[in-house]
This record gives structure tokens, C-alpha cells and sequence, in this order.
């Protein structure tokens, strides 16, 4: 059984859907700072959590997550009017064993949030320009790849403020089987600088270097079946262009779930 519930602020329920290998809730509400959405249900869900936001695969440990909505700055990595009418609509779906286990893009979730989740995949960095929502870490599973601008949606990135020990973290909640990962350079040159390279640490103690070209295009990075629940990117080499501002698109993680 799925459950999709909405709560204000304090806790009261607003509006429930249930279903059984599917929930679908429509909410008549303008959204007021605090309230926050409970999924429960299968550990393996497709989530599409507002009508402006694609479907994105999330995985719950313990079979139930929070989704808070997003309010003020946090909305400028989201559509503009996202989350401001008066009706919203959130579905759930079970996804089947043939899913689960098949190969698939693990990282996308344009769900994720900034700050502490219990759903994943989730992303979270050391640095973020300026704190802004814009250049968050969240914004690199998002699943766009808009990347010959900087700033708002749907050209926001991860930016790392000029850092040189940045580094940005992907947790995927479980152990999987990793194949390759693509990265998303953001490509707004000449404002643009890029990485020539860098090295993927992951969650098994294997450590990846990989190298880098100026292109926004997706460049392929193997990483030949390793078991992992999470990867971080690191020590990522700044080319000698003039601008300061190398910055991620997007992260693309390849694999599938191992047998539980």
C-alpha cells in the first residue's frame, strides 16, 4: 500500500491518498511556508512530486519519506510558478522487480532537496556559491542538462565558489552496481571555466581518476561494475582559463540494484 499525505506546519493533515501499487493526490491548497508531504510504501517508488517537476526514481530505507516544499530563495532552482497554484497534484508508483534490476540512471531525482533527506538519491557538497539554491548540490540530479547559461531554472548547476578543495557527494541509500557515470559540464564560456580532470572516490575504496575536456556535452567515465552506496567527486583540476567559475550541470550515475 502507498500513502501520500499532505501536513502544514503543524502536523495536520490536509489531504491523503492511497493506493496500492499507486497513489495519485490532489491537493486543493495554496502553499504556506512548512508544509510537507509523507510518502509511505515500498522501498523502490517512481515519484512525481509536484505537476511541474518530471518523475524521478526514489528509494526509502524504511519505506516512508518527508518532501518538504520548497519557499523563497529555494524555488530558484524550480520552474518559475512551481509550487504557487491553488491545486497540486503528487503520484507514487511501486516499481516492478524487472525495474528495479534492470540498467538504469540511479542518480536522477528531481525531488531531492538540499539539507538532511531520508529519501535518496541525495546530493550534498562541501561548497555551494554563495549558498544560493541556484548552485546547489541538488541541482546535479535533477535530471536537466541546460547548461550554456548560469543562474535560475533551468540553468542552475553546482557551483563551488572558486574552492579548489570542492568536492560534491552522491549517496544512493543502498549498495548497487555502478557501470559508468556521465558528467555535465556547465558550458557558459567565456563566464565558464571547466575541470581538465579529477577523481571519483567510492564507497568500496576505489579511487577513479578521469580526465576532462572543455565541451558541454556528456563525457563517459566507466566505472566497470564496482558495488558501491556512494560516490563523491573530488580534487578537480581547474583549467588555466582566465574565469574563476568551473560549475556542474549534471551527474549521471549508471547501474542497477544488486539482488536483496
Amino acid at each position: 500500500m502507498i500513502s501520500i499525505t499532505l501536513y502544514d506546519k503543524n502536523d495536520t493533515a490536509l489531504a491523503r491518498a492511497l493506493g496500492s501499487g499507486e497513489a495519485l493526490l490532489c491537493a486543493d491548497r495554496v502553499y504556506t511556508e512548512g508544509d510537507y508531504v509523507e510518502i509511505t510504501g515500498p522501498r523502490h517508488l517512481l515519484l512525481q512530486a509536484d505537476q511541474a517537476l518530471p518523475w524521478g526514481e526514489v528509494f526509502l530505507p524504511d519505506g516512508r519519506m518527508t518532501w518538504r516544499v520548497p519557499f523563497a530563495e529555494h524555488r530558484l532552482a524550480y520552474p518559475p510558478g512551481c509550487f504557487e497554484a491553488p491545486r497540486h497534484i503528487l503520484s507514487a508508483r511501486e516499481m516492478t522487480r524487472e525495474q528495479v534490476l534492470s540498467v538504469r540512471c540511479l542518480s536522477r531525482n528531481p525531488a531531492d532537496l538540499r539539507g538532511d533527506t531520508d529519501f535518496y538519491p541525495h546530493c550534498t557538497a562541501n561548497v555551494e556559491t554563495r549558498n544560493e539554491a541556484c548552485f546547489c548540490a541538488r541541482n546535479v540530479v535533477d535530471g536537466l542538462t541546460f547548461n550554456t547559461f548560469h543562474g535560475e531554472w533551468p540553468y542552475q548547476s553546482w557551483g563551488i565558489g572558486a574552492r579548489e578543495d570542492a568536492w560534491c557527494l552522491l549517496d544512493l541509500g543502498r549498495e548497487t552496481e555502478i557501470t559508468q557515470m556521465a558528467l555535465v559540464l556547465r558550458a557558459d564560456f567565456p563566464h565558464d571555466a571547466w575541470w581538465t580532470g579529477g577523481h571519483a572516490v567510492l564507497s568500496d575504496g576505489a579511487d577513479i581518476a578521469f580526465s576532462l575536456k572543455k565541451t558541454g556535452d556528456r563525457q563517459i567515465i566507466p566505472l566497470a561494475g564496482h558495488r558501491v552506496r556512494w560516490l563523491r567527486l573530488e580534487r578537480l583540476t581547474k583549467s588555466d582559463d582566465p574565469s574563476a567559475f568551473p560549475a556542474l550541470r549534471q551527474w549521471e550515475v549508471f547501474g542497477r540494484d544488486t539482488e536483496e
